[in-house]
């Protein structure tokens, strides 16, 4: 007989086109109802809060009173929890945000007993490559998801093994046709089977044991009571087969027994039997970039630093992170991060990034201050402290204010070298805005807030600090107005529409018309970019643009402006009416020292249903692009050849080669190449009768949540059809990101560490005597310069650095983004007297040998690994 597992279950999305709070009106309701049937039924074995703590965290902010309760069907394995905190989105969210989500979701399952050992994400828009890996960093080697799969993967079987580059491997169990087949299941035998016989089909077709599951549950639905009424009705119908309530575990355990299923690689992003929403990435691009701004300041500024801080004896605020990764994690399922909301939905996940923000910059803050508060000298002199937040040293023009009252001043080091800088701007602030104190005593004298730049070496994961010293010569600007840009690495003139021709020096390669914007309709909605059919682009080539160069000792700015004349709205668009715009603001950091452009482009849009792109024509035609997903790199085809048959085999989607990338995407030959990297739109594809441009999405901006019959994902609206006048992005937007171009391919030139050192500035703090928060003075003294780790073979991209969620010990990940096995090892400047490679949930797998305090491991392609010492 064949078994019928049918799993009892929830998926809750904390909030979609409804809000959290409305939500979690509705979950009190059920949580009641659930722990009710657990308790009193003993037929009733299992049911399954749908693989996500933060419902558990929703639940006992209003019912505290019932956390024991909740503790004992827990522990009875009967109410089945975790392993995430929130079912996170794959494809833009970064990894050690994915990390973090198994973290702590695992964490908050410690308090009541087991979590559930599957790394459960039915609903995930696309499944990136590399989640194996980061399963089985927790510990677990099973998955279950719905989304992506096609038979071109290797097989139409729905178990099947998942493997990564590197070697890591889970056992899937597919939802062929969802997480919601078994939901409301009707008492009327002739509906019942009705739908039974349509499931069964495609259910036994991809099984490879006699054992199926049923999932018997939706999106908020409370738990259905009859179940057993329907079951004795199930068994009528089908005498040839057996029912039972069961849990997930109990058909991995079937599954197992099958010596022969087949083995798959790499992400399921095909849209034939399931939406993935290629194009959801560009969504409310404003909401996309500030969480790219987050996850780099937690990850590359605010965990480093408090690992110094710790280091040198302060306290390492694990509970301020937790809650800052927490904000965060909350806006990282997948309707949120999509983006596929209600505009109340909307401000509140802005809201929480907004907070969030503002949490890790007041913390950063205040590591940095209790540091350099606590420098140890007798130098009474305002301070200037220099943090460099990566394992090797770093020669970098650095820019930044210095606020003091001194008309004039110099900088020395420790050791009463002079440091070189000079004065790019300067302003006069009011005392007041410094500390309310000085003024509240009668002290009116203004302040001086200097813009100066410098270029030097700071330490390798360390910091070093400047002392700001009267002095009675004028301060140097060598700032002047240019025709043209000159580094040492570039030569770079401005056409007169705003798009740039740079020559490389070092590759003998001249570039042009960089950054010539596109614009097109978006007849689509929050899920999906729609073009309008057969519609001619329109080009900023015929702006005439407002163009201004300057360029000083250290770098070089050039400052772009013009307006995009465009359609108003998509019906104008259609009757080629020009009355809409888009006002674009380009400004251009180019480093002297250092072959990268930094592209900082202000937006403000005056239109309605468009999509606006940056392209960077490489003149490289390419068979396919690089781009980083968690933990490593990804190859993928500039043309989907499915393309050619979508429409034949009747795809949900079209499989338009639009994807999303983390930190850079590249175009390269084996010489050289052309690479963006990306401190906020995560969205590309590779354009071009040659395939040779990288389109890097800026925003498109839509008025309707979900909407049917687009012409690239025919049928029926995803989600609903509410108006979403929020997502049509009117109004100012700012994105940041920048290109580099390089000697050999995008892989071997190692672009991933260009870009980790892109999202990871030197940060720079200033003391003076004033402060509106006051501190006491801490009893730690710390070095005027310090580094506490740095690589000995470059090669690997650090991840992050941070202190042990529950022991006294440092975690080190890195990861090798190469296709080459990598030997890495790092040296501390502190005694250790034992080292130990670990897994991502922090356990230690195996000691390492640590020599004069130092330790090497070996590294494969693709992998990450975390040191815990």
């Amino acid at each position: 007989m064949k078994k019928v597992h049918i799993v009892p279950h929830i998926h809750w999305d904390r909030e979609w086109y409804f809000s959290t709070e409305e939500s979690r009106i509705l979950l009190v309701n059920n949580m009641e109802e659930i722990m009710e049937m657990l308790e009193t039924n003993p037929d009733y074995p299992h049911y399954v809060l749908d693989g996500q703590t933060s419902i558990l965290e929703d639940y006992f902010a209003v019912k505290p009173e019932n956390k024991e309760r909740v503790k004992k069907l827990v522990q009875e394995g009967k109410l089945i929890i975790g392993p995430w905190y929130t079912q996170t989105d794959e494809m833009v969210v970064g990894g050690e945000s994915i990390v973090r989500n198994l973290l702590y979701g695992i964490k908050d399952c410690e308090e009541f007993g087991s979590h559930m050992q599957i790394g459960y994400l039915p609903d995930s828009f696309g499944q990136s490559s590399q989640m194996p890996q980061i399963l089985n960093g927790f510990d677990i080697t099973h998955s279950i998801f719905w989304r992506g799969t096609t038979e071109r993967h290797g097989t139409y079987k729905t178990e099947f093994y998942w493997e990564t580059d590197e070697g890591s491997k889970v056992l899937v169990q597919l939802f062929p046709l969802g997480y919601a087949i078994g939901k409301y299941l009707p008492e009327d035998e002739q509906k019942l089977q009705e739908r039974m016989d349509k499931y069964f089909k495609v259910l036994d077709h991809g099984a490879t044991t006699d054992n199926i599951v049923l999932p018997n549950g939706h999106d908020q639905m409370p738990i259905q009571k009859n179940i057993f009424t329907v079951m004795d009705k199930l068994k009528t119908l089908y005498p040839d087969r057996e029912f039972f309530l069961s849990k997930y575990e109990n058909i991995f355990a079937e599954i197992k027994k099958n010596q022969h299923l087949p083995t798959l690689h790499g992400e399921f992003i095909d849209g034939k039997y399931a939406r993935v929403h290629r194009s959801i990435f560009s969504t409310r691009m404003d909401i996309k970039a500030a969480n790219v701004k987050i996850e780099n300041k937690i990850t590359n500024i605010l965990e480093p630093l408090a690992s110094i801080a710790y280091c040198l004896g302060f306290e390492y605020h694990h509970g301020l992170i937790e809650l800052i990764w927490k904000h965060i994690m909350k806006n990282h399922a997948h309707d949120s991060i999509g983006c596929c909301c209600s505009d109340k939905v909307h401000q509140e996940i802005y809201n929480r990034f907004f907070l969030a923000e503002e949490m890790v910059d007041q913390l950063i803050g205040f590591y940095k201050r209790k540091i350099v508060d606590s420098v140890d000298t007798d130098l009474n002199y305002d301070r200037l402290s220099a943090f460099n937040l990566l394992p090797y040293e770093r020669e970098e023009v650095v820019t930044t204010n210095v606020i003091t009252k001194l008309k004039s001043f110099k900088l020395m080091d420790e050791v009463s070298n002079e440091v070189e800088f000079e004065v790019i701007d300067s302003e006069i602030m009011d005392p007041g805005l410094i500390d309310r104190q000085i003024v509240h005593y009668g002290n009116y004298d203004p302040f001086f807030k200097y813009t100066i730049q410098l270029k030097d070496r700071i330490p390798a994961l360390g910091y070093k600090t400047y002392f700001i010293v009267e002095n009675d010569e004028k301060m140097k600007n060598s700032v002047s107005s240019k025709n043209q840009v000159e580094t040492d690495f570039y030569e770079i003139t401005v056409n007169s529409n705003g798009t740039l021709n740079i020559f490389d020096k070092d590759v003998n390669k001249l570039f042009s018309d960089i950054l010539l914007l596109e614009n097109g309709g978006d007849d689509g909605d929050e899920y999906d970019y729609s073009p309008l059919k057969d519609e001619t682009l329109i080009y900023s080539d015929k702006v005439k643009a407002n163009i201004e160069i300057k360029q000083s000792q250290y770098e070089a700015k050039i400052d772009i402006q013009y307006t995009l004349e465009i359609p108003e709205n998509l019906n104008k668009r259609k009757e080629q009416i020009v009355d809409g715009s888009v006002d674009v603001h380009i400004l251009l950091t180019i480093p002297n020292h250092k072959p990268i452009i930094e592209v900082r482009i202000e937006l403000d849009n005056h239109a309605k249903d468009h999509r606006l792109r940056a392209l960077i024509p490489t003149g490289i035609a390419s068979a396919f692009s690089v781009s980083d997903n968690q933990f490593g790199h990804i190859k993928r085809d500039v043309y989907d050849s499915a393309m050619d048959i979508w429409e034949q085999e009747d795809w949900d989607e079209r499989p338009d080669s639009i994807f999303p990338m983390l930190s850079f995407v590249g175009l390269s030959t084996e010489a050289y190449g052309m690479s963006v990297l990306t401190n906020s739109t995560r969205e590309y594809e590779i354009v071009g009768e040659d395939y040779d441009t990288i389109a890097i999405t800026l925003f498109r901006g839509v008025g309707v949540l979900g909407k049917e019959e687009l012409l690239r994902r025919p049928g029926r609206p995803s989600g609903i059809k509410l108006p979403t006048p929020d997502s049509q992005m009117l109004g100012k937007l700012t994105l940041e990101f920048a290109i580099v171009t390089h000697q050999l391919s995008t892989i071997t030139a190692n672009v991933a560490r260009m870009a980790k050192e892109y999202v990871t500035p030197v940060s720079l703090y200033n003391k003076i005597p004033y402060n509106a928060m006051k501190l006491n003075r801490a009893e730690v003294k710390t070095p005027a310069r310090f580094s506490f780790l740095k690589e000995l073979q470059p090669g690997s991209v650090l991840s992050t650095l941070k202190k042990s969620e529950k022991d006294d010990q440092f975690v080190l990940r890195f990861y090798n983004p190469t296709d080459e096995n990598q030997n890495v090892s790092f040296e501390l400047n502190r005694s250790i007297q034992q080292a130990y490679a670990a897994k991502l949930n922090e356990k230690p797998v195996e000691a390492l040998n640590v020599e004069e305090n130092s330790f090497q491991v070996s590294v494969k392609g693709n992998q990450v690994k975390t040191i815990l010492f």
